[in-house]
């Protein structure tokens, strides 16, 4: 089960300017879906950033599905815009 978002993505000003990374890592949660967009395996993916963990990855996939599953993604996506 999903423990709390921040145990899987880390956004810290130190790190890349504040992009959102892996927790753990500085391999930023954009390029795991750079990657699958270009049609690169997750376990591709997983073999190019040997820090990430299966978990991890998974896990934030599963976070961007909910999130883009959810009733209230206009008003997700007007905060973001």
């Amino acid at each position: 089960m999903m423990k709390n978002v921040k145990d899987y993505i880390t956004i810290d000003p130190e790190i890349l300017g504040g992009q959102p990374v892996f927790h753990g890592t500085r391999v930023p949660i954009e390029s795991l879906f750079d990657h699958l967009e270009n049609g690169v395996t997750l376990d591709e993916f997983l073999k190019d950033f040997p820090s990430v963990t299966r978990e991890n990855a998974v896990a934030v996939i599963e976070i961007a599905a909910k999130i883009m599953s959810s009733k209230d993604i206009q008003k997700l996506y007007e905060t973001a815009a």
